[in-house]
């Protein structure tokens, strides 16, 4: 017999009674029956029911058992009474009397019990997350992920993708977040980069002639941390293909996320039809860039039922350039009660608050309520009522002022109104491409010009379009949504030097800074670059919808906290004297 097991804490069946096996695990929980021992024994596949009574010649030593004790245990095999027969297990209709007994490794007092569903705070669990990782969630989890892994492999293979590994230690590049810096021995005073995506050597993989490429990558970002996002570390789906469109990407990625959470998302529906849909409506609808489709409210511009109008607020506001009234249309949400309710939101935002009108049943049908009514008059109510699409017992909410203002308030509104009114389909992945990114964005402070998205992106029109106003600009750039997060982007290349000059120089690098910077794949460019395009998808974020939790560290064996700290392992560290020295580096306290 193996030294250990002769079969998995899962695996035994009633067709093996009668048998001598050898089974290794975790107590998982005792039970003491009046001289008869029980013990849930788990491993990484299961639970078996072993037990032991006083005839047993190892009695007294289960009786020292205590919870997560790794032991192996010897034993026969026996049914269950029918009427002990536990159905929610595999193993449920035997159970193994325990003849022999081998403790593998004794636990001290636990810092948390793997046993059940108690509450934790994170820096125990994340500080002892070797055990918190014992749990049936966590080992759920952590095993969906690799198959996630797995299956996103197969179906890049399947199309003809090959992978490739690209260098972990580069050069620092600037993509939107910090980077990590590594000091160089060999080079005092100089520093290389952890790559926050392998997005030069990708391209540069296109101008080799390698047609298509994927990589299951480690990108490294040094940035506040969310908990849709790691503050150190992540994964991606790395894809690059050469001679492609933007529709090129879509048609050959969609097939694969769209399996993904067929096959893995528990049975909930997964939307077969993925609009594509402009960044500027995108912001106009649904306040966000990443909108949640599973929501059907979509927010309208009603500023002209306002202009001229007697609600003095929004008729003075109309009258500054750039400002809009928008409109959050709320079916089924026409109680004063609610309405206050929502007001309240929008002043614990930060905003002034959401005027309101909802309508009820008045002595000549539909009857507009509500302070913003009486101040604009029936008519102009009723106008809006039709454009909205919106009956007896519904209510509409608004915001007003520059969108940049109020558009992120007014889409997280939307969300609560959606999740509140029980509009939005928890058992649906929805999905959307946004296009059409502007290439460009202001600093409004200092009116500096620089990149919104991705810099090496293609613009739309051109070289020609880089002539005239910067913030008109948009760009072959695109996300993919699903349920108010981003799990996609990417874009069409820049791969003409003479255009990505002149974009970079909109925003602030002269050619010889780009040079500098980015060298190696602007002297490839000049040596015959195809035409390329590609995305990333977050592995992490999909596994984190997939698994329904709204945490991204319950998906990542080993996260950081908060504070991009390892409790577990007491990182970041001070490092050694003789470390520093070897660097040339020497570290001055920060003055508070």
């Amino acid at each position: 017999m193996h030294a250990y097991r002769s079969h998995t804490c899962a695996a035994l069946t009633a067709a093996d009674v009668g048998q001598t096996v050898r089974l290794s695990g975790w107590v998982h929980r005792i039970r003491d029956h009046g001289g008869v021992l029980f013990v849930d024994l788990r491993d990484h596949y299961g639970i078996t029911q072993v037990l032991c009574d006083s005839d047993s010649p190892v009695f007294d030593g289960v009786e020292k058992l205590r919870s997560e004790w790794c032991v192996r245990i010897d034993g026969v095999v026996k049914a269950r009474a029918p009427d002990l027969i536990n159905a929610k297990l595999p193993t449920g209709e035997v159970e193994v009397y325990i003849r022999d007994l081998e403790v593998l490794g004794q636990a001290a007092e636990l810092p948390l019990i793997v046993f059940g569903d108690q509450e934790y705070p994170e820096e125990t669990r994340l500080r002892y997350r070797y055990l918190d990782l014992r749990r049936e969630a966590m080992q759920h989890n952590m095993t969906l992920r690799s198959d996630v892994v797995a299956s996103i492999r197969r179906r890049m293979w399947d199309q003809s993708f090959r992978e490739y590994q690209t260098p972990i230690i580069t050069a620092s590049s600037p993509e939107g977040a910090r980077d990590f810096l590594v000091p160089s021995r060999q080079h005092p005073g100089k520093f290389y980069a952890l790559p926050q995506a392998p997005q030069q050597f990708k391209q540069l993989i296109m101008v080799s002639g390698f047609d298509k490429y994927f990589q299951v990558a480690p990108c490294f970002r040094d940035e506040d941390p969310r908990a849709d996002r790691s503050p150190t570390d992540f994964y991606q789906l790395d894809l690059e293909m050469s001679f492609v469109t933007q529709q090129d990407v879509f048609d050959t990625i969609q097939p694969v996320i769209r399996g993904l959470f067929e096959e893995f998302g528990g049975g909930r529906k997964v939307d077969q039809n993925w609009p594509q849909i402009s960044y500027k409506d995108a912001a106009q609808w649904y306040g966000s860039d990443k909108p949640d489709l599973r929501n059907p409210i979509k927010m309208q511009d009603v500023s002209d039922h306002f202009r001229g109008s007697g609600f003095a607020i929004f008729a003075n506001l109309l009258e500054q350039d750039g400002t809009e009234i928008r409109a959050i249309p709320a079916p089924t949400g026409g109680s004063r009660k609610f309405c206050d309710r929502m007001n309240s939101y929008a002043q614990k935002e930060g905003l002034p608050g959401m005027g309101y009108i909802f309508w009820r049943a008045g002595e000549n049908g539909v009857e507009a309520a509500g302070p913003l009514a009486k101040n604009i008059g029936p008519e102009r109510t009723e106008a809006i009522r039709q454009q909205l699409g919106l009956g007896l017992g519904d209510a509409a909410f608004f915001l007003g002022g520059k969108p940049a203002g109020f558009e992120a308030v007014a889409g997280r509104a939307r969300n609560v109104i959606g999740e509140e009114l029980g509009l939005t389909d928890k058992e649906r992945f929805a999905f959307c491409w946004v296009v059409d990114f502007p290439m460009y964005e202001k600093d409004e402070e200092t009116g500096k010009i620089d990149f919104s998205h991705n810099p090496f992106s293609m613009p739309q029109g051109g070289r020609d379009v880089l002539d005239g106003d910067p913030l008109e600009v948009l760009g072959y750039q695109y996300d993919l949504a699903c349920n108010g997060y981003e799990l996609v982007s990417g874009a069409i290349r820049n791969h003409r030097p003479e255009i990505m000059f002149k974009a970079f120089e909109l925003a602030g690098y002269g050619e010889d800074e780009v040079r500098k910077r980015f060298g190696g794949m602007v002297n490839a460019f000049q040596y015959g670059a195809p035409p390329h395009g590609g995305c990333a998808a977050g592995i992490d974020r999909i596994v984190m919808l997939l698994a329904d939790e709204a945490n991204i560290r319950e998906v990542i064996m080993f996260p950081m906290n908060q504070r991009a700290e390892d409790l577990m392992m007491n990182a970041p560290s001070d490092p050694t004297s003789d470390q520093l020295m070897d660097l040339g580096l020497r570290v001055i306290p920060r003055e508070d």
